[in-house]
């Protein structure tokens, strides 16, 4: 019975659930896969803050606060939305990359030299000319 939904007319406690159905939802839950609510849900767990209860007690995250985890992200979640903005970040690096060796090709100029002279000059620090635009 456990992990299917259950039925609005039956009714549960927190001691019909066992320790590995419980850090199951954990897991879940902390791994971003579901929100807490989302995991009420989704196994039939009645109670408001059942779940709530047990990330407390047995997570490994913080959820002593009063308004848990509201407008957060689970780490796994957040790694993995900054995961996708450092790889389109790079891929825009790339593309300026690009245009700044068509133009020095088209155009005769060197735009990289002068660029790493500026930022020599305001950074006070020796920049090698064989550096990309980051």
């Amino acid at each position: 019975m456990e992990g299917q939904h259950v039925s609005l007319q039956q009714k549960r406690t927190q001691r019909d659930y066992s320790l590995p159905f419980k850090l199951q939802i954990i897991h879940e839950v902390e791994k971003g896969e579901l929100t807490y609510k989302e995991a009420q849900r989704k196994y039939g767990i009645q109670g408001r803050s059942t779940v709530l209860v047990w990330l407390r007690k047995h997570g490994s995250l913080e959820w002593q606060s009063d308004k848990p985890m509201k407008g957060k992200q689970s780490p796994q979640k957040q790694i993995r939305e900054l995961e996708k903005k450092l790889k389109r970040l790079q891929m825009q690096n790339d593309i300026l990359n690009t245009a700044v060796n068509i133009a020095d090709k088209q155009l005769g100029t060197d735009i990289r030299k002068k660029y790493l002279d500026l930022l020599s000059k305001s950074t006070g620090q020796q920049v090698g000319e064989d550096t990309q635009l980051d």
